[in-house]
């Protein structure tokens, strides 16, 4: 595990920075494509977590979520926009063929939601910031005391094909709502993150690449 700041781990993926996990204290957030319940195991050294949370409910988020909160007997927590999908009530969203793809190569089964969350409750250190587009529910993950943001996929610090650092929006066939998307980019950019954790590609220390990100987006043409 690499620690990304006090009490917060990047747990090592395959491929490196891929599909990324978080241990935050106790809970786990994000949980990888259901391939990668014994890699997270042998990173936890036996510690056992008291949740696990998602940004959002998608195939390679929410993959290994049931079976650690079977296994530690422990809760589920999402924003209540993701919670029928995380739940099984409907298809994962945008409805798609690459979506419906991304269920039968790496989505775990569906699983109660014990935590419903909402803009503005807190874990631990934590608060949750509503951030749709990419989903429905897509939420940040914000600590006000150092600024740390644990952001899913509002953005990815990574080209999918070259795998080499950068920052990209979402791909299209991915969210359900790409306007939304780029509205919850410029809310990250308000928050004057110090680093910036992502569900794809390494961290990102540097608030102004954030910042000039954000406002190429924010032009009438966007």
């Amino acid at each position: 595990m690499q620690l990304i700041a006090e009490n917060v781990w990047l747990l090592r993926g395959f491929p490196r920075d891929m599909f990324n996990v978080y241990l935050a204290g106790d809970t786990l957030i994000d949980a990888g494509t259901r391939w990668a319940k014994r890699r997270i195991l042998r990173q936890l050294h036996g510690k056992a977590p008291r949740m696990v949370a998602l940004t959002h409910c998608h195939p390679d988020h929410q993959g290994t979520a049931a079976y650690f909160c079977d296994r530690y007997g422990i809760p589920l927590a999402c924003h209540e926009a993701d919670v029928d999908a995380m739940e099984g009530r409907i298809r994962m969203q945008p409805e798609n063929r690459v979506i419906r793809l991304g269920e039968w190569c790496w989505s775990g089964k569906p699983y109660r939601v014990g935590n419903v969350l909402r803009d503005g409750d807190r874990f631990g250190d934590f608060r949750v910031v509503h951030a749709p587009g990419h989903t429905p529910g897509h939420v940040f993950y914000f600590r006000e005391r150092d600024r740390l943001a644990i952001v899913g996929d509002v953005l990815a610090n990574m080209n999918f094909v070259t795998r080499k650092p950068g920052l990209r929006e979402p791909p299209p066939i991915f969210t359900v709502d790409r306007l939304l998307n780029r509205r919850s980019i410029q809310t990250l950019a308000g928050l004057r993150p110090s680093v910036v954790c992502f569900g794809h590609g390494p961290p990102l220390r540097d608030l102004a690449v954030i910042e000039q990100f954000a406002a190429a987006r924010a032009t009438p043409q966007s």
